[in-house]
């Protein structure tokens, strides 16, 4: 499962150097995470850095976005 960007992102950037796999990038509205490439920092951290540091909780899992 990857992590999800929602539209409240303010775009304010402090996710992306957190990533560990390089997955975050700016999109035209809101930052945005590679699915192929998040691997919600397991093995890596005990929780998503890009959830850990975000200012407004707009990341989720993908799969609370489906829902």
């Amino acid at each position: 499962m990857a992590m999800t960007i929602t539209e409240e992102c303010i775009n304010c950037a402090a996710c992306q150097p957190e990533c560990p796999n390089d997955a975050i990038s700016e999109g035209k509205k809101v930052h945005e995470i590679d699915a192929n490439k998040c691997t919600e920092c397991k093995g890596t951290y005990d929780e998503p850095q890009c959830v850990a540091v975000c200012a407004v909780d707009c990341v989720v899992t993908s799969a609370a976005v489906a829902c």
